[in-house]
């Protein structure tokens, strides 16, 4: 069961994190587009990369192959050439079969979620990504980092199955209307650049009155600090 969050509190979750990311957004090319191409390539050579290794990818391969036309037109050691350095080399395979697929469909970008999905290498989070930051659509987007954030945020403590059915609820619901797109780059990089794994940055979060980790956190500090 999803916890219930009341309006007064979604608002607020929402303000705080809109501001936050107004003051502190990354600058990123890919959220300078609505190309669904472009974003494709972007959330396929960021699984489980650093962005700062991804930028000079994304930015040679967009250079060599500026359309999915030309992309599906390319020898596929070509693309992986580009995208392999990048480690975890199935990625040049899936955006060239992609482009392939979009090819068959007349050069055609699929603009729903079920759609996409039937893209190789695209699942329900890049799937997500592509119908939100391209079609700005209120499409939930439930990477690593806006996980461990919501996970922590709402206290949601439950089985690894049931937590993943209850993250993606939550990352839908604290949605704004018609402002999807922006709250999903807010969220993504309030969990990268703040909320990390290791070393949460809690002093400096925009949600610590609110957050549960850091009142359990803080709780277990003073049970231990000597009287």
């Amino acid at each position: 069961m999803v916890p219930a969050i009341g309006m007064g509190r979604r608002r607020s979750f929402q303000r705080r994190v809109l501001g936050w990311y107004a003051l502190n957004g990354r600058a990123l090319p890919w959220r300078n587009t609505r190309d669904p191409y472009a974003i494709l390539v972007s959330e396929v050579l960021s699984h489980q990369t650093q962005i700062a290794r991804v930028l000079p990818v994304y930015e040679r391969l967009l250079k060599r192959y500026p359309s999915i036309q030309e992309l599906a037109q390319a020898p596929l050691a070509d693309v992986k050439a580009i995208t392999d350095p990048l480690g975890y080399k199935i990625r040049g395979q899936w955006l060239h079969a992609a482009a392939l697929r979009v090819a068959d469909r007349g050069g055609v970008f699929p603009e729903t979620i079920e759609e996409l999905r039937r893209l190789p290498g695209v699942g329900r989070y890049t799937a997500g990504a592509v119908m939100s930051f391209a079609h700005h659509a209120d499409a939930p987007v439930l990477d690593t980092n806006v996980a461990r954030l919501l996970r922590r945020h709402f206290g949601v403590a439950v089985s690894a199955r049931a937590r993943t059915r209850q993250l993606w609820d939550l990352s839908a619901a604290v949605i704004p209307k018609g402002q999807g797109y922006l709250i999903n780059q807010a969220l993504m990089d309030l969990g990268a650049l703040v909320c990390k794994a290791r070393v949460p940055r809690c002093s400096v979060c925009p949600l610590w009155r609110s957050c549960a980790f850091f009142r359990r956190k803080n709780q277990a500090g003073a049970r231990k600090t000597p009287a």
